[in-house]
C-alpha cells in the first residue's frame, strides 16, 4: 500500500501568527518541530494500518520545513519547488493507493484560522471554482489527486477546513488540532494531536477500500480576485484570462490540468 503525504503549517498545533510560520523567525524552529511530529505521526499511523511505502511532499514556504532526519527510515521526501503545476502534490500519480494532507488550514477570505489564505497570502483574496467560493488548498490538492485518481482519506488541521473537507468527501477521516477566532487559536496540546493524528491516519486505512468514485466537473469556471488591482491587470495577459473587475480574473477551461498549469503562472 502506497501513501502520499502532502504536508503544510497553518494547519499545524499552535501556530497562528506569520512569525511562527516564516523560516527567518525566531519563533519558527518549535512550530517546524511540530510540524515535522505531525507528519511523524501520519506516517507511523500508515506503516501501522499496513503502508509498505509513503512519500512526503513538504508543501509550505520554502518547501524545507520537515525535518528529514526524525522521519520513519522508509519514507521520502519532497523538498523544495519543482514548479510542475500539481504544486503541492508533486509527483502524485495513479501508483499511490490513498493520499494524506496534514497541517491544512482555511481558505483565503474565510475565518477559523489566523493565518487563512490560499496559495498565496501577499496576492490572493479569494478564489471560486464553479460558483463555489472561497477555494482551499485542500479543495485545490483533493481536485489534484482526482486527476490520478487517487483517494484523499485523512486530513489534520483546522476545525473550519475539516468542517469544508467533510462537505466535499463525506467519508473523510479527519483530525482537528485548533479553531481560530479572530487573531488568535483554540488549540489541543501538541502531544495530543500527535497521539490523535497517528491514531486517524491507521483508522483512515484501516476502513475497507472503496471504489474511486470522486468525479472532476467537465468544465471549470475559475475567478481570483486579488488584493492589488496591478496583479490582476497583468495576470490578465496569461492566455484565456479576461479581467472581470479591477480585481477580479476570469479562466475558463475544459480540463483541470489547465488550471493547475494557470494558478502555477498567476499566483
Amino acid at each position: 500500500m502506497k501513501i502520499y503525504i502532502s504536508a503544510d503549517i497553518e494547519g499545524i498545533t499552535g501556530t497562528t501568527d506569520w512569525s511562527e510560520v516564516t523560516k527567518s523567525s525566531d519563533e519558527y524552529t518549535q512550530f517546524q518541530e511540530q510540524m515535522t511530529k505531525e507528519v511523524c505521526a501520519a506516517c507511523e499511523g500508515a506503516f501501522e494500518a499496513g503502508a509498505t511505502s509513503i512519500v512526503v511532499k513538504d508543501a509550505h514556504s520554502t518547501a524545507r520545513n520537515i525535518i528529514a532526519g526524525k522521519l520513519p527510515e522508509k519514507v521520502k521526501l519532497i523538498r523544495g519547488w519543482s514548479r510542475h503545476p500539481y504544486m503541492m502534490m508533486q509527483e502524485i500519480d495513479k501508483s499511490f493507493d490513498a493520499a494524506f494532507m496534514i497541517g491544512y488550514h482555511s481558505a483565503a477570505g474565510a475565518g477559523g484560522n489566523p493565518l487563512a489564505h490560499t496559495m498565496s497570502s501577499a496576492k490572493v483574496a479569494d478564489i471560486e471554482i464553479n460558483g463555489h467560493a472561497l477555494v482551499s488548498e485542500f479543495f485545490l490538492n483533493t481536485y489534484t489527486a482526482a486527476l490520478e485518481q487517487v483517494p484523499v482519506v485523512f486530513l489534520s488541521g483546522d476545525k473550519e477546513i475539516c468542517r469544508e473537507a467533510k462537505k466535499l468527501l463525506p467519508e473523510i477521516t479527519m483530525v482537528s488540532v485548533k479553531d481560530g477566532h479572530g487573531g488568535s487559536t483554540i488549540n489541543i496540546h501538541p502531544d495530543e494531536a500527535i497521539e490523535r493524528i497517528r491514531a486517524a491516519a491507521k483508522k483512515a486505512l484501516k476502513k475497507p477500500p472503496a471504489p474511486f468514485n470522486f468525479e472532476l466537473p467537465e468544465y471549470f469556471t475559475i475567478q481570483t480576485t486579488y488584493f492589488d488591482i496591478k496583479d490582476a491587470y497583468k495576470v490578465s495577459f496569461y492566455p484565456g484570462s479576461k479581467l472581470v473587475s479591477p480585481k477580479t480574473i476570469l479562466f475558463e477551461a475544459d480540463n483541470y490540468f489547465d488550471v493547475l498549469r494557470m494558478l502555477m503562472f498567476t499566483l
